[in-house]
């Protein structure tokens, strides 16, 4: 019998060779990370739910017989024109600065296509992104580059950013290299100087001051407009049940699986909760209020698929809304580019130095010459073939549980497959009926 011992080295779990690298970073330059993208950690999410398909004690719909609908309507509270979509996924807010004008233009085209809406982000309306976006949501954000009253009047619904999911707390980031003659003169900024954005709105300190802001914009855009507030997911009850009585029409919750252009990597993977966390307590606060479906929930934080938008629908949300998947529709990321996503150091779909404006796919760039690479209109038609197969795959799910609308979709058609999941979305463990937490238990 070999009596040799083990001698095979073991690496530290707590002080990993990552963890390492981080620390020789910061300890050689003197600065924090700072990347774009979203968390990488592993954390709770929708594929630890599955779906509880019509049997014999549901029945299930006929997919070419039966109809299905998923048109939603956002902003029915107060606006005299609410948004009305035809499908339940929009497009998050994403800038003109972080994203090149063609990957604006093309988001637009995209989402007009699939009859849905695409949203501003900070600095401001792209005539690129207005007259491709058949409905346009104008982003209100702490920084108001770019904001006034005639783009105002322009959208078709205002968000008001509070807090985003990649980094509640905190503001954006807009390195110098992406600030161009025409980025700067829509901020008004000097050309090439980094810019980090407020990380809280000047004008107002708490929701009473919201509310007299929300009547503000009401009062310019003539009561016409849906009001959105965007929150970060960190206390999802309270900011919900603020954000309804300050007068919003529509709550966006983004979870920490969200992306960002470029903030520091410790807000990435260390601030605000999954998605999937978010969701419920959400929903409850808007039951609380009796306002469930007439403020409308729209959810966002890593959203990949139908099964993830048919998921968040059967939780409670109204409408969920996509940005890192919308890009990759787009083309960034595409092993196509590897060879040029090597030379900056990285691989496609590892890519998150969207902030440093080298994107070979020319989606987060300023570069002219790599943005070019971009065909909007093509990038569009991708877009939009996504967005309907996300739709149809959403449908197909309801249609297996019964639903005629995916509306009707329902935490009672769900189970989780772990502790956290079941806890979270306050659904069963898979082969009983019990969550933890659960009333009565």
């Amino acid at each position: 019998m070999d009596k040799t011992p083990n001698t095979t080295p073991r690496q530290s779990w707590t002080f990993s060779n990552d963890v390492n690298s981080d620390i020789r970073r910061a300890a050689a330059t003197g600065i924090y990370d700072i990347r774009g993208g979203g968390a990488k950690r592993r954390v709770p999410h929708f594929d630890d739910l599955l779906f509880l398909g019509a049997s014999m004690s549901r029945y299930p719909l006929e997919g070419y017989r039966e109809k299905c609908d998923t048109s939603v309507t956002l902003g029915t509270r107060f606006a005299k024109k609410p948004i009305e979509l035809k499908i339940p996924v929009t497009i998050a807010g994403m800038s003109f600065g972080a994203l090149s004008g063609q990957a604006k233009e093309a988001l637009g085209r995209g989402a007009t296509l699939a009859g849905t809406s695409t949203t501003t982000g900070d600095g401001g309306m792209t005539e690129e992104e207005r007259g491709h976006s058949e409905k346009l949501i104008y982003q209100y954000l702490p920084s108001r580059y770019g904001m006034n009253p005639d783009d105002l009047r322009r959208a078709d619904a205002i968000e008001i950013v509070v807090g985003q999911g990649a980094k509640p707390g905190g503001g954006g980031m807009l390195l110098g290299q992406k600030i161009t003659e025409r980025v700067a003169g829509m901020r008004d900024l000097p050309v090439g100087i980094d810019q980090r954005s407020a990380c809280r709105h000047p004008d107002w300190t708490g929701p009473d001051d919201l509310e007299i802001k929300i009547l503000e914009i009401r009062e310019i855009t003539n009561w016409e407009k849906p009001i959105y507030i965007k929150v970060g997911g960190a206390r999802p009850y309270y900011d919900t049940a603020l954000a309804v009585k300050a007068g919003a029409d529509v709550v966006v919750l983004d979870g920490m699986q969200g992306g960002t252009a470029a903030t520091q990597d410790v807000f990435i993977e260390h601030v605000g909760q999954p998605t999937l966390a978010c969701i419920r307590p959400a929903v409850q606060a808007l039951q609380d209020l009796g306002m469930h479906r007439e403020v409308q929930l729209v959810v966002s934080g890593g959203i990949r698929n139908g099964a993830d938008v048919a998921k968040a629908l059967a939780l409670g949300a109204d409408a969920v809304a996509i940005g890192t998947a919308a890009l990759v529709a787009l083309g960034d990321n595409d092993p196509k580019w590897e060879a040029e996503y090597q030379e900056l150091g990285t691989t496609a779909g590892a890519y998150d130095d969207w902030h440093e404006g080298r994107d070979p796919a020319g989606i987060t760039t300023q570069d002219p010459e790599l943005a070019s690479r971009l065909d909007p209109v093509a990038a569009g038609r991708r877009l939009r073939n996504y967005l309907n197969v996300m739709t149809l795959e959403c449908q197909t799910i309801a249609r297996a549980c019964g639903k005629s609308h995916v509306h009707n979709l329902e935490p009672e058609d769900l189970c989780a497959l772990t502790m956290e999941a079941a806890a979270m979305a306050r659904v069963p463990l898979a082969g009983t009926d019990w969550y933890p937490g659960k009333p009565g238990f």
